[in-house]
């Protein structure tokens, strides 16, 4: 479709460009607006409940090191059954992984799991076990709380609740820390995950 010439010599854009150009602002706004709804309260339940056995079994361990190993395996169980749930949900709901706003969330979500992953490497280099429950709880809450702002609202909630508990645990000796995480990691993945499931499609 050709332009209409002007008076002053300037012409009109072609109006199936402009419409375009709408359609296309309009698009790329809703997306931005869009809010991650994936997040899976029923895996978030599964998370939580693995949480609850590695806080008991790491409770029992005759050392510092063995003490570790259990959570590491319990964060590397946990990422497992999040993604997985994670996915099953999206695709359930017939969302994308590769969205703006799923990106957004976890561009606001992984960084402090990151920074998290090198302060546990300084603070086992060092022999400070004591401070890696607080750090591992505040610095979840920081990532939830940030990832939130793309979520639906009780995702800050939760993770303002990881940030106080965090906070506190920083202060409390290593044998009761441990049983912090448990409630963190543990009873309140599972008591927000149920709400989320409830709520939120699963």
């Amino acid at each position: 479709m050709a332009s209409v010439p002007l008076p002053n010599g300037r012409s009109t854009v072609a109006l199936h460009e402009r419409a375009e150009a709408n359609l296309r602002f309009i698009r790329e706004t809703m997306e931005r607006a869009a809010l991650f709804t994936a997040v899976p309260g029923w895996g978030m339940v599964a998370v939580g409940l693995t949480a609850t056995v590695a806080a008991i079994l790491s409770a029992a361990q005759p050392s510092l090191w063995r003490w570790l190993l259990v959570w590491l395996g319990e964060a590397g169980l946990a990422l497992t059954i999040g993604a997985s749930a994670m996915w099953h949900k999206a695709r359930r709901q017939d969302h994308s992984l590769a969205s703006a706003a799923a990106r957004r969330f976890f561009l606001a979500f992984v960084p402090p799991l990151v920074v998290g992953g090198l302060l546990s490497i300084v603070l086992v280099g060092h022999g400070v076990y004591d401070l890696l429950p607080g750090t591992w709880l505040l610095l979840y809450g920081t990532g939830v709380m940030a990832s939130g702002a793309f979520s639906v609202r009780v995702i800050p909630l939760l993770g303002l609740v990881f940030l106080l508990l965090g906070g506190i645990t920083l202060f409390l000796p290593f044998q009761v820390a441990n049983w912090a995480m448990g409630l963190g990691f543990g009873v309140f993945h599972i008591g927000f995950g149920l709400v989320i499931a409830r709520k939120y499609g699963g």
